[in-house]
């Protein structure tokens, strides 16, 4: 991560100057050219207008006097700039300065030749006896038609020079001032980019080995945010699957746990009478019977767990299609009533059907609302002694609810969530008399959800249970289709 954060710095280092020096140069380049011409023809347009205001003032002039070179040399002062007269031969013939070094000299013959035919010049000299070059004008020196000779105007061109010279001075100052600034803004950025993207790196390795619960933490909303929640979302799937695998493993070793425990008991004591048998342990017929029995009896505890097991997964796996109609709540209960009406009596127990005048009806699977009930009462059947089991119904909203209560042993308020499991059993230490699958409660959730209905428990150790179910109506089945 050390390296990748160096290369982005470089590259955003390089990138950032390779922009500030290209901008500033060209633009300064360009800025000078421009300047320098705009400058120059400034300079030029005023000089040519004082040429032609010096030969307004001395056109009257056409040899030299004294009183020329006066009116040169007012000029010259008025104007800053100095003047030169050449004759109609090209030599100089008059100056504004005190020195008389240029008299008699000549001037460049094709600048004589185009202001003697009444043009204006304009050129660079490198005048002799003078180190600096200058910007020069010449204009006519006449008046109307009759040309006396012509008029030049010097101005030095240090000045000019001198500004382009800070200019440049300034746009160097300019260029250094943009690489510090490109630095320092190319370290923070790579600074706000390399630390979220370290903290990416660590979380992800983190996720990597296995830690799911590892999140990245980043306060940036650009780019790099979205690839922090993304990582982040990433890992809270990968966790809930974790967790899901965990779970599945552990259901599935409860699962083989709980049915090798289910059917290790009756196996073994069919394997223990078969042994007797066939060693002719038994002898009476009486005897022999009475193992016939209890075997028969424990092959049908593995078939109905078989079957039970059967039927919850095809309930977990949406492989069972209810057959729904409109069922009679109360005819059901009576079946069930019917059915649990000599066991209860040899127990001596108490079964009740309670039932409104008017009661509707349910939308449902009729065999599997009878199951439902069925798991219920045989579970108050089995948990109670010489006490009653009530089953009642009435409607309630857009359901009709049914209940099964009974005055047995109870739950503990620690069992009661984990009565819907599979295997669970709360009788643990009654195992012997009170023999189940463990499987018939885990059976009734499944069908009531099928059914688009709700559940619910309420008991109390030594006062008994209430389990009670809410199954649509068919009045309220029509009203959601």
């Amino acid at each position: 991560m050390l390296g990748t954060s160096k290369s982005i710095f470089r590259r955003l280092l390089f990138s950032f100057l390779a922009t500030v020096l290209v901008g500033l140069g060209i633009s300064g380049l360009l800025i000078s050219l421009f300047a320098r011409e705009y400058i120059y023809d400034s300079k030029e347009e005023e000089m040519l207008r004082m040429a032609k205001k010096v030969n307004v003032a001395i056109q009257d002039y056409d040899k030299v006097n004294k009183r020329l070179v006066d009116q040169l040399v007012s000029l010259d002062q008025a104007f800053d700039t100095r003047i030169w007269l050449f004759d109609q031969d090209g030599k100089i013939v008059a100056t504004s300065m005190k020195d008389e070094v240029f008299t008699g000299k000549s001037i460049a013959v094709s600048i004589a030749d185009k202001v003697l035919k009444g043009k204006s010049a304009v050129t660079e000299l490198q005048i002799e006896g003078l180190e600096d070059p200058m910007l020069s004008v010449a204009v006519p020196w006449g008046e109307r038609e009759e040309v006396y000779g012509g008029i030049i105007l010097h101005a030095p061109i240090e000045g000019i020079e001198k500004t382009f010279g800070q200019m440049r001075e300034t746009i160097l100052w300019a260029t250094l001032f943009g690489v510090l600034l490109s630095t320092a803004m190319v370290s923070y950025l790579s600074w706000s980019i390399s630390r979220p993207l370290r903290t990416i790196e660590r979380t992800a390795a983190e996720i990597g080995r296995g830690n799911y619960a590892e999140r990245v933490h980043v306060d940036t909303s650009d780019e790099i945010g979205d690839v922090a929640q993304t990582i982040n979302t990433m890992a809270e799937k990968l966790e809930k699957v974790e967790q899901e695998r965990h779970h599945l493993e552990q259901v599935r070793n409860d699962f083989l746990a709980n049915v090798s425990h289910e059917l290790r008991t009756p196996l073994t004591a069919i394997q223990g009478f078969l042994e007797a048998l066939q060693d002719g342990l038994v002898e009476e017929e009486e005897a022999r019977q009475k193992y016939y029995a209890v075997m028969y009896s424990e092959t049908m505890q593995v078939n109905r767990l078989v079957d039970d097991l059967m039927d919850l997964m095809k309930l977990e796996n949406n492989e069972i299609n209810l057959a729904k109609f409109p069922v009679d709540v109360g005819e059901v209960m009576g079946k069930v009533a019917f059915a649990f009406r000599a066991e209860t009596e040899e127990k001596g127990i108490a079964l009740h059907v309670e039932l409104p005048d008017e009661l509707p009806k349910i939308y449902a699977d009729r065999d599997r609302v009878a199951q439902i009930l069925k798991n219920f009462v045989k579970n108050a059947v089995k948990f109670t002694e010489q006490g009653e089991i009530r089953i009642s119904a009435e409607a309630e909203e857009a359901y009709v609810r049914i209940q099964v209560a009974d005055t047995g042993i109870g739950i503990s308020q620690d069992d009661v969530h984990r009565i819907w499991e599979r295997f669970f059993k709360v009788d643990r230490g009654r195992s012997k008399n009170n023999k189940g699958t463990g499987l018939g409660l885990a059976i009734v959730k499944e069908l009531v959800e099928l059914h688009d209905g709700k559940w619910k428990v309420e008991s109390e150790l030594g006062e008994g249970s209430t389990f009670t179910v809410w199954l649509p109506t068919v009045a309220s089945y029509r009203q959601t289709t």
